[in-house]
């Protein structure tokens, strides 16, 4: 491996966050942008080719040295790894909203969920997924959300282009919706009516 190449290798493996490249260049004032570039696919090949338990991964806006995910279930289970806070269901749904609307306000956040959604909002704000992005034109003016750089290595996107398509949503969703509604076809109506309701 060239020195720029191991340089990045040991900053990226000292960084617990994703490293821009236009941080990474202020590693080695005389490496060009090109230069860095070829460095970090120089560590991706030497990784991958080497059969390492870790990969360079490009995420949101920089890069990152990841576990592979065929290792991942064993070092959860081995408790090795601090696991991330779980995301409830309503803050999922919010979230979504959020990255296929944005800028969206609460109030169409609300309208779309049929729920408040104010302390859904102050959550996923002080966990760094979303944030307010600038204010609206109507009435009062109101915040306008959308998504982090942290929601993008969240899940292990590198740009918002590479959320699922509504329709392939659509597509991956349909057998569960088919079992949620055989389900409730086989039970008695009371029960069907409470599990509507859950």
């Amino acid at each position: 491996m060239t020195p720029l190449a191991k340089l990045l290798e040991a900053a990226l493996f000292a960084s617990a966050r994703p490293i821009p490249t236009d941080e990474l260049s202020t590693l080695d004032s005389e490496a060009s942008p090109e230069a860095v570039r070829a460095a970090l696919e120089e560590i991706k090949a030497t990784l991958d080719d080497g059969g390492h338990g870790v990969e360079l991964v490009e995420l949101g806006d920089g890069w990152q040295l990841l576990t592979r995910p065929e290792y991942t279930e064993a070092i959860e289970r081995a408790q090795l790894a601090l696991r991330p806070q779980r995301l409830s269901g309503a803050s999922l749904e919010t979230l979504a909203i959020i990255a296929y609307r944005q800028p969206i306000g609460r109030a169409e956040i609300e309208e779309i969920r049929g729920v408040a959604v104010g302390s859904v909002l102050k959550a996923l704000v002080e966990r760094g997924l979303i944030d307010i992005v600038g204010r609206a034109e109507g009435l009062g003016r109101p915040l306008l959300y959308g998504t982090t750089s942290l929601f993008l290595e969240h899940f292990a996107l590198r740009h918002l282009g590479e959320l699922p398509r509504a329709d392939e949503l659509a597509v991956a969703l349909r057998p569960l919706i088919r079992v949620v509604e055989d389900e409730a076809e086989e039970l008695p109506l009371g029960d069907a009516a409470t599990a509507a309701a859950d």
